[in-house]
């Protein structure tokens, strides 16, 4: 009786080991290697008949794996991926990457997954695509919303002649000077405390509900009112309107528009959470580490809920200040204003059962609902108003989307077409790189013509003035 005898039993490591010693003992016993072998495929079967005697050793060390196997099944069961996506629709197939794509389809196979669309401006993210739409029943993924929480757009509509046209009561220099004073961009930037306004979103008693977020509420008070860097904006521009909306007649407007989010305070909780889904979903298949989600009747869930929540009313908050500040200034009030959310989950009816719908850069559409989707620092912005079609789960794209990252932008994208492109469409830039250049995005208006059973377009917007974090020169 040998090792390999005991191998093709199917044994291994120590196990092996012991087997043979009781095999050992059993041959002196005077039985045949056929009657061992038969006695240990018993042992094998019913390790627990076996606790006692000369198989006692080796059915403890069979009970001991058996008992790890079953621990580790329970633990991965409820994170085995679908062994197929379930199906989903797509806005502008032409317009998405591959690996967008491949993104979305292993998000649909989530267990938790019920159903999903895909925007025509989706490019690669982490987790969840941007562009992204998921539902999910009874769970949250932080990277599902993202990292930026509560990113949005918001865009005030003065009564007056805009910049450049007969009349005007702002010209670019002016327009200049006001972004320069009124908006503060880039990581970690802040106010002066002379400088701060108050909101009564600080006044939130979700604050005091999470140590975290105590933590984090002084450097949330010294952020309200500024944007961050990459994507985020504030520009003067045209919008024009061919029908009467709000208090506005058909024409065309001085504008303000602006992009920015939660700020330092929503990335924190972003990257606190996530880490926090992926140590409870430690079995999730790699290609899904950064889907890891928190169900809402735990209280990790529950505790992303609140913070969340209150990230996304931080980041409208920024929009209201940076607005209010430039009303002030110029004594307008605007005669429209509009704002969206566009990286958010919200709970929505879907099918007729409540869902978690996460909108990781994608703008709410429900019919009648009215959102902003802009292009570039150079490309055109739309005032859009919602169809509320089901099968994108009410939702449209956010934006342009990028065709190509950042390094790669900076790789490809000459300065001289860059400074050409603005040049053509008379834009003064403040701030701002070549990774953020209209070339390294995809054409807004096919993205807009991509989803015309999403959304109608009401109203455009032209920057003129644009104002970025000041990473990259000026041009």
């Amino acid at each position: 009786m040998n090792g390999k005898h005991i191998a093709k039993l199917g044994l291994v490591g120590a196990d092996i080991g012991l087997a043979l010693t009781a095999a050992g003992l059993r041959e002196d016993a005077g039985l045949s290697r056929d009657d061992i072998l038969n006695e240990l495929t018993g042992v094998q079967a019913s390790p627990a008949d076996h606790a006692g005697g000369v198989y006692g050793a080796l059915a403890a060390s069979l009970l001991a794996r058996q008992t790890k196997d079953e621990l580790h099944a329970r633990k991965n069961a409820g994170n085995a991926l679908r062994p197929e996506p379930l199906g989903y629709r797509i806005w502008g197939r032409e317009l998405i990457e591959p690996g967008a794509l491949a993104q979305m389809n292993t998000a649909m196979r989530l267990p938790i997954s019920r159903a999903g669309a895909l925007m025509p401006d989706a490019h690669v993210g982490y987790g969840l695509p941007i562009g992204g739409v998921l539902a999910t029943e009874g769970a949250v993924i932080p990277y599902g919303v993202g990292v930026d929480i509560g990113c949005s757009m918001r865009l005030s509509v003065y009564p007056v002649s805009p910049l450049g046209s007969k009349g005007a009561s702002l010209d670019t220099r002016g327009a200049v000077g006001l972004l320069q004073k009124h908006t503060r961009f880039g990581a970690g930037v802040g106010w002066d405390k002379r400088e701060r306004l108050d909101h009564e979103v600080l006044g939130d008693p979700a604050w005091d509900a999470l140590p975290m977020l105590q933590r984090l509420f002084d450097k949330a008070v010294n952020q309200l009112g500024t944007s961050g860097s990459g994507n985020h904006f504030a520009e003067f521009g045209t919008f024009t309107v061919a029908a009467a909306q709000g208090g506005l007649e058909p024409g065309t407007y001085l504008a303000l528009l602006t992009h920015s989010g939660s700020r330092g305070f929503g990335a924190q909780v972003a990257g606190h959470f996530t880490r926090l889904a992926e140590g409870l979903h430690p079995m999730l298949d790699a290609s899904a580490k950064k889907l890891a989600w928190l169900g809402l009747d735990t209280q990790e869930g529950q505790d992303y809920w609140t913070a969340m929540t209150l990230a996304g009313e931080y980041a409208l908050a920024n929009h209201e200040q940076i607005h209010g500040r430039v009303a002030r200034a110029l004594g307008e009030t605007p005669a429209l204003s509009v704002s969206n959310s566009h990286n958010l989950a919200w709970k929505q009816r879907v099918g007729g059962r409540e869902l978690i719908v996460h909108r990781k850069g994608a703008t709410p559409a429900a019919a009648g609902q009215l959102g902003l989707i802009p292009g570039s620092m150079a490309d055109p912005a739309y005032l859009v108003r919602g169809k509320g079609q089901p099968d994108s789960l009410e939702s449209a794209s956010h934006g342009a989307g990028r065709q190509l990252g950042r390094k790669a932008a900076e790789r490809e994208i000459a300065r001289a077409d860059w400074k050409a492109y603005l040049e053509r469409r008379n834009v003064t830039l403040l701030g701002g790189g070549i990774d953020e250049a209209p070339q390294a995005y995809k054409r807004v208006e096919e993205v807009i013509a991509a989803q015309t059973d999403l959304v109608e377009v009401l109203g455009q917007f032209q920057p003129q003035v644009v104002r970025m974090d000041s990473g990259g020169e000026d041009i």
